[in-house]
């Protein structure tokens, strides 16, 4: 671990929308390390038709009361983001489908294709 980049770690929550961490930076003997600001990462779960995915984003705030009011628009951006990133990911992998062409096609059925699989 590296002692100049500690954070202690606190949860808040709701319990109904989603959870923000608050990372308080502290020295290697757990003081308050002035010196680095604290930072407020929201938590959340979006439902796809592959199961709940969950999402953690920045909340740029300087004290618990503007993260809490932050949440919705830094929730928003980050489903957005993520949201395209998915699409990206799928368009991707559809791109690297690979379609057999018409000899090996015919080899896999028996025919004398280049290599392909011969069936009795």
């Amino acid at each position: 671990m590296d002692a100049a980049s500690l954070y202690l770690e606190e949860a808040i929550t709701d319990r109904r929308v989603g959870s923000i961490r608050r990372l308080t930076p502290v020295n290697d003997l757990g003081d308050r390390d002035l010196s680095r600001p604290v930072l407020y990462i929201g938590q959340a779960s979006v439902m796809t038709p592959m199961g709940t995915l969950p999402i953690a984003f920045e909340i740029p705030a300087e004290t618990l009361a503007e993260a809490v009011a932050g949440y919705g628009p830094a929730a928003q951006v980050a489903i957005e983001d993520t949201a395209r990133e998915l699409q990206e990911m799928r368009r991707q992998a559809a791109s690297q489908l690979v379609i057999p062409d018409a000899g090996m096609a015919a080899g896999l059925k028996g025919g004398k294709g280049s290599g392909g699989i011969q069936l009795p």
